[in-house]
């Protein structure tokens, strides 16, 4: 989510000068909407016949970094027989874009991913990251910049987009737990967040009442809010992150 100054570098440099945010950014804009778990409520979870789905959706966004650079995203979740496609695009007009996809299946509560693939790209300068997911080897592969790593999976380890799913689906049947697990690049990484309460907001697209989530981050400078509104599935209806100092917001303007 940059500066016409930017050149090469700045793809692989996560320098904190203020020119190069919006590349964190709009990488936050897919990672921030992967929700990850709602902790602080135990209850039981539904059997699997019974077993709610949240449902196909195209939703807009606005949204703006540092109060300075704005930008729109579109979130597609699709469906085609028993697999499932979900997909992201946002870009800040005549600076910087980012798309991301992951392909997954939904067995009873449980989203399986089997590939996920991430692009950024400032002033026509881009990066791309590919995940596969073997279920029956438990390995997750990762590609990125050429380099290609193998990585188990203890517990079972999700992209940003099939996490954000898995929570949606979690939330949706009342059932709960305290962490999620992510790959990244090289490694899995468990991924804390807590409850943090109730509140009825209002975004372009109308007043919704939502369940806040915030992530547990281990760095004092970073805090990252999502607003969910149970009516629409739990789709994330705010998004609110600060990064080394940088503030992100996004909101729904449309949904269908």
């Amino acid at each position: 989510m940059s500066s016409p100054s930017m050149h090469n570098q700045s793809l692989h440099n996560d320098s904190n000068n203020t020119k190069r945010s919006p590349s964190k950014f709009l990488s936050a804009l897919m990672t921030g909407i992967s929700i990850s778990t709602i902790g602080a409520l135990s209850m039981t979870a539904p059997t699997l016949a019974s077993a709610k789905t949240v449902q196909p959706s195209t939703a807009n966004y606005s949204f703006t970094v540092e109060d300075k650079y704005k930008g729109s995203a579109t979130r597609t979740l699709n469906k085609s027989g028993n697999t499932w496609k979900y997909n992201v695009k946002a870009r800040v007009a005549g600076v910087a874009s980012a798309s991301q996809s992951s392909t997954f299946t939904i067995n009873g509560n449980s989203v399986v991913p089997t590939q996920a693939s991430t692009t950024y790209k400032l002033l026509g300068l881009g990066r791309t990251h590919k995940l596969d997911f073997n279920p029956t080897t438990k390995k997750v592969t990762s590609n990125y910049k050429g380099k290609t790593t193998t990585m188990n999976m203890a517990q079972q380890a999700f992209d940003d987009l099939s996490l954000e799913v898995q929570i949606r689906q979690d939330l949706l049947n009342g059932k709960f737990s305290g962490n999620y697990y992510m790959a990244k690049k090289d490694k899995i990484e468990k991924t804390p967040f807590k409850k943090s309460g109730s509140t009825k907001i209002t975004v372009p697209a109308g007043t919704f009442d939502t369940v806040r989530v915030d992530r547990v981050h281990d760095d004092d400078s970073r805090s990252t809010s999502f607003w969910l509104a149970p009516s629409l599935d739990y789709l994330p209806i705010k998004v609110s992150q600060i990064n080394d100092g940088k503030k992100m917001d996004l909101e729904l303007t449309k949904v269908n």
